[in-house]
């Protein structure tokens, strides 16, 4: 082999392990941005914005800490006052009786860390019911839309990042 082929061979696996690199990189609107947050809401206070798509955490009087996510679809959103009520790393999951109902083949529990798993790397699961959930996702290119059956889904990085900084008991507040 020429010294010339091994160098442009070289270059090539060079670009291509360069190119998977920059596809896997998370997108720059994934991370969480401090933003101006208007609502009289206390400092630690979760709101989710469903029209927006975002998720806000209150961290002092006019700032927040905002996500993307995905929320539920049409007949699916809900709104109201709860507070977490658990937080889980890698949860299994047991699909509820409607997700079950509308997609029969689906197992009755998917093993946490799982590809198959919708919940992702965490879950913070919410007061009333044990039906809904805030977690990550296996499927990032669903966070921003109108998507689930009443849970709010993140990336998992963010997710990760809400986890770290919220605490069983925090209030969440669900909008339009």
């Amino acid at each position: 082999m020429s010294l010339g082929f091994r160098s442009a061979k070289m270059a090539f696996a060079v670009a291509a392990v360069a190119a998977v690199s920059a596809l896997a990189a998370p997108r720059a609107e994934a991370r969480p941005d401090v933003v101006s947050f208007r609502g009289d809401y206390a400092p630690g206070t979760i709101v989710v914005k469903t029209n927006e798509r975002k998720l806000y955490l209150v961290v002092e009087p006019g700032q927040a800490v905002r996500y993307p996510v995905g929320v539920g679809k049409a007949g699916k959103r809900w709104e109201g006052i709860t507070k977490i009520d658990g937080k889980y790393r890698n949860p299994a999951w047991a699909p509820p009786a409607d997700v079950k109902r509308d997609n029969p083949h689906i197992p009755d529990v998917i093993p946490g860390g799982t590809p198959e798993n919708p919940m992702g790397v965490a879950a913070l699961t919410l007061a009333g019911g044990g039906e809904y959930a805030i977690h990550g996702t296996n499927r990032p290119n669903s966070v921003g839309g109108f998507v689930s059956y009443g849970c709010i889904r993140m990336l998992n990085d963010d997710i990760s990042d809400l986890y770290q900084r919220v605490s069983v008991g925090t209030q969440v507040v669900v909008t339009r």
